[in-house]
């Protein structure tokens, strides 16, 4: 499978995560297990865009395969820290989304950098930068989130 094809599948599989930490009700674990003040409008947006993201992510595989894998680094880095080390901390607490996580976040993205590094799209460099920028990607809505009821930022005074 070419790096396109995994990001494409990773896109689908972001969709059938999304499905498992709504229905499973992420909001409230969220705001119980780390602390998020996020609202489901919040999540919607999100996800909506981290879709969005993947899309372009495949459409970029051939011409800027570094960027592109930022998409399956963004996954990892959603599987390992939001969801397998809060059940770790938590004693077994599950975590909505854990279970897609670990079955289809794990395998794709290290598929997925497997096959950029194996085919020499990307080399270690590329790698490590697509990790910060997913990272970055991650973090991005968690620092909104945690910053919009400061005064400054406030839009209704």
């Amino acid at each position: 499978m070419s790096l396109t094809d995994l990001i494409w599948l990773g896109t689908a599989f972001y969709a059938i995560h999304v499905a498992e930490e709504f229905m499973l009700n992420w909001r409230d674990w969220a705001r119980a297990v780390i602390g998020l003040p996020v609202e489901w409008s919040d999540f919607y947006i999100v996800n909506s865009i981290v879709v969005v993201l993947g899309i372009v992510a495949a459409n970029l595989s051939v011409t800027w395969p570094a960027v592109a894998l930022a998409y399956p680094g963004l996954m990892l880095i959603n599987a390992v820290f939001f969801h397998i080390l809060p059940v770790i901390r938590t004693g077994g607490r599950y975590s909505p989304g854990v279970a897609t996580a670990v079955v289809l976040f794990l395998p794709l993205g290290i598929a997925a950098y497997w096959t950029a590094l194996a085919n020499g799209s990307v080399g270690v460099g590329g790698g490590i930068a697509s990790l910060a920028i997913g990272a970055a990607l991650m973090a991005l809505p968690i620092v909104l989130l945690n910053i919009k009821d400061r005064p400054y930022f406030r839009q209704d005074r």
